[in-house]
């Protein structure tokens, strides 16, 4: 018998790793990788870019609407390095002031946020360039209903033209 070809039982498996072999469910795992005062974002913020979403199933954006996104980032002559990216629905506890201090941003895109969930200290509709505190503020839907919905396209469109002197 050669010791290549041993076949433990599973009992006997049990038994050797008893105290080594630990059963995470999924949910146990998300939960302590997000634990942190910090922000989750994708991104380096290389031109203070800030881009707030709220994506439920996934951890940033879904990889359609991220597909999307770098479309539009590239219309605009950037990348997603000179963004910072972060999805307001696995980040909870953020806030206005929390924000500030973090990304220093100089613009906030907001798609499919409300302003006002995060403590911002103004409202404004979408598809409105708002100057407020040195920096510029728009929103506008979820990237979802953006990508569908071409009069929406045009109208993010003629904003972010004029956002950033296209």
């Amino acid at each position: 018998m050669s010791l290549d070809n041993i076949q433990l039982t599973p009992f006997l498996i049990q038994e050797l790793y008893k105290n080594s072999l630990i059963d995470l469910d999924n949910s146990q795992l998300i939960t302590e990788s997000l634990k942190t005062d910090e922000p989750a974002f994708l991104g380096r913020n290389e031109k203070n870019i800030l881009i707030i979403v709220n994506e439920e199933n996934a951890v940033y954006l879904a990889d359609e609407h991220l597909q999307f996104l770098i479309g539009i980032l590239e219309a605009c002559k950037l990348s997603l390095s000179d963004t910072a990216l972060v999805n307001f629905n696995k980040n909870r506890g953020l806030s206005y002031k929390a924000l500030q201090e973090k990304f220093k941003p100089g613009i906030i895109l907001f798609f499919g946020v409300e302003p006002a969930s995060l403590e911002f200290p103004l409202q404004f509709p979408h598809y409105q360039l708002q100057p407020y505190n040195k920096q510029t503020y728009l929103s506008g839907p979820d990237l979802g209903t953006l990508g569908a919905d071409i009069q929406q396209k045009k109208l993010l469109w003629a904003c972010l033209k004029n956002l950033f002197s296209i």
